[in-house]
């Protein structure tokens, strides 16, 4: 039975444009050369002794140049004299299991043929105490085993949480070293506290386990690599605030301000936690406020789930509609093994399936209300990471002429 009245079906889509969006892009020239500096500081190889065991913790998605990272790491571990392995550090995702979670790691690049290091995926934890509210902090029993723990994480605004401390180095601390079990103790809190949580949470990992210091990395709006920072233990709470500051200036955005029908190609695992970043669309079911200017955005389609993200479509329950394509690669277990962790299921409803992405589309017209149906104003991107180039319907063409950071492509 087709979804739409024949009259639907024969809908004129207007064409779209494609557009450049223009961001600041600063990027560091040598990422090895960078790392290796790092590690000349006396504060970071002077906590390095010949023999210690190092736990270097690896496992957030849609880290660019990650492979190289790591590996410079586990070299500069090496002729300090440590004895380097890889820990898987992602709580819940990867089905948090053990298969799940090196499978998710050899999707990275990360491999011991590529490392040369063994890779330790266990998801055993130790629990290191309680902290305010009763919360118990669970840990990684690989890890807590090591002389010294070194997390390797990018640091970036979080998709669920507004706070000082958003994702990065203590948030792994405390949810990706946590595994399943940590990952769901610690998201007990609301998110309004989340924030709060993460701090005095990570603050007593860093006085229990012998965490030395941490790898932080800072991307630019184009996904690239531009800062790499060693971080002392000691000031690891306090400069990551610092951090996220400078992540939160770098971030890219969608410069079109009102949009009728967002079609996105894909989400997924290795975007965004959240299959795709609220912080560039405006759309959470969690998130209550937005610290960058977001689009207002009537109807979205989703056309498909990123191959990074082994089936978890976590975060199409806030589009309208999908394709088939996405519902057919769906691993349900993965997805809601995600979603009951971080207490959101929201985010792993199922929207209206559409045959292909005509149907898709023709279904989101035919449900807009107030809309212009005559000059409709239609976004295409590819990913919430990918924004430079967009492509937009003629309607917005008026717009791009206007704002000096938008450069259309092709008119033609």
């Amino acid at each position: 039975m087709p979804l739409l009245l024949p009259e639907d079906y024969n809908t004129v889509i207007p064409p779209l444009y494609k557009v450049r969006q223009v961001f600041g892009r600063e990027t560091l020239p040598d990422i090895a050369a960078a790392i290796r500096k790092e590690f000349q500081r006396e504060e970071i190889s002077g906590k390095i002794k010949p023999g210690m065991r190092a736990a270097v913790a690896v496992g957030s998605r849609g880290i660019r140049n990650l492979p190289l990272i790591v590996k410079t790491i586990l070299e500069e571990l090496e002729k300090l004299g440590a004895i380097p392995f890889i820990v898987s550090a992602m709580g819940s995702h990867g089905g948090g299991t053990e298969e799940g979670q090196r499978e998710v790691l050899y999707g990275y690049g990360i491999t011991e043929d590529a490392m040369y290091v063994p890779i330790i995926t266990t998801t055993d934890v130790v629990c290191l105490g309680e902290i305010s509210g009763g919360r118990k902090v669970y840990f990684d029993k690989s890890a807590m085993e090591a002389d010294v723990i070194i997390p390797v994480n990018r640091v970036k605004l979080h998709t669920d949480f507004v706070s000082d401390i958003q994702s990065g180095l203590c948030k792994m601390l405390v949810i990706g070293l946590g595994n399943h079990r940590g990952c769901t103790a610690i998201h007990e809190a609301d998110f309004s506290v989340f924030g709060e949580v993460i701090k005095e949470a990570a603050a007593w990992i860093l006085e229990k386990a012998p965490v030395a210091f941490g790898i932080a990395v800072l991307e630019n709006a184009y996904d690239e690599t531009c800062l790499i920072e060693a971080v002392p233990a000691e000031t690891l709470v306090e400069r990551e605030k610092e951090l996220v500051k400078m992540a939160r200036d770098k971030m890219p955005v969608l410069m079109i301000p009102e949009i009728d029908i967002l079609i996105v190609e894909e989400i997924g695992k290795d975007i965004s936690g959240a299959g795709f970043d609220p912080n560039i669309l405006g759309k959470s079911y969690i998130l209550k406020e937005f610290v960058l200017p977001v689009p207002k955005i009537d109807k979205m389609v989703l056309l498909d789930i990123s191959p990074a993200s082994h089936g978890n479509g976590i975060g199409l329950g806030i589009f309208d509609v999908i394709t088939k394509k996405v519902f057919a690669q769906l691993d349900h277990e993965a997805m809601y093994a995600n979603a009951i962790a971080v207490k959101c299921v929201d985010d792993c409803k199922i929207p209206l399936i559409a045959k292909d992405e005509e149907e898709a589309v023709k279904i989101a017209v035919k449900i807009l209300r107030n809309a212009n149906k005559d000059n409709l104003k239609i976004v295409r991107i590819k990913n919430t990471i990918e924004l430079e180039e967009i492509m937009v319907s003629r309607a917005l063409l008026g717009q791009v002429e206007e704002n000096p950071c938008l450069i259309l492509e092709n008119k033609s």
